[in-house]
């Protein structure tokens, strides 16, 4: 579990220094450039969920268990990532009512995503790996609401309308098919 936490401190690490020190990170990026502050933070985030995915896969093989979750509460994990799939789809499809509405659909996505995935596991390493993403995004969300909204082009029912299609059919390709690639466990 210790190759998991050191990569949760990276990757969350990483994205947390706009909550901890956004003053900082903004002369960063006025003295190095855009371009090569994105490429080392890109950098350090793949190196940190890298270690994270892998040491998450490590604990898994010695799992210590805390719950044991009832297994209805997957059905509810299932229904759960149905919004966090669109959520996340609006963060990048232009001119949707929900991230004109909500301001920061991913960030909402991850704290959905988290939390479902913390209703159905019962793993201490679960508990750490999506309790981490859960506590960051809370934090983040809040750092974010302080923020001058960023601006976002005018919403459209052509928008909304593919980033739910979009969220939906991303939903079906991970939920039914990429998930046990990916976590190595089916959806149900």
């Amino acid at each position: 579990m210790t190759v998991m936490i050191l990569g949760l401190l990276i990757f969350l690490g990483v994205h947390s220094v706009r909550i901890v020190a956004d003053d900082w990170r903004t002369a960063q990026i006025q003295r190095r450039g855009e371009r090569p502050w994105k490429g080392a933070y890109s950098v350090i985030a793949v190196i940190g969920l890298a270690l994270a995915i892998w040491g998450y896969g490590q604990m898994r093989l010695d799992p210590t268990w805390v719950w044991s979750p009832p297994v209805g509460l997957r059905h509810a994990v299932a229904l759960l990532m149905i919004p966090a799939f669109i959520l996340l789809v609006a963060t990048y499809v232009p001119g949707n009512h929900i991230k004109a509405k909500l301001g920061h659909p991913m960030i909402l996505a991850v704290k959905l995503w988290a939390f479902a995935h913390l209703l159905a596991n019962g793993r201490l390493g679960d508990i750490v790996f999506f309790g981490a993403f859960l506590l960051w995004a809370v934090f983040d969300f809040r750092a974010a609401r302080r923020r001058p909204r960023p601006s976002v082009a005018t919403p459209g029912m052509a928008g909304t309308a593919i980033t739910v299609v979009g969220g939906l059919v991303a939903y079906y390709l991970f939920a039914f098919h990429l998930h046990v690639w990916v976590a190595g466990v089916p959806v149900m």
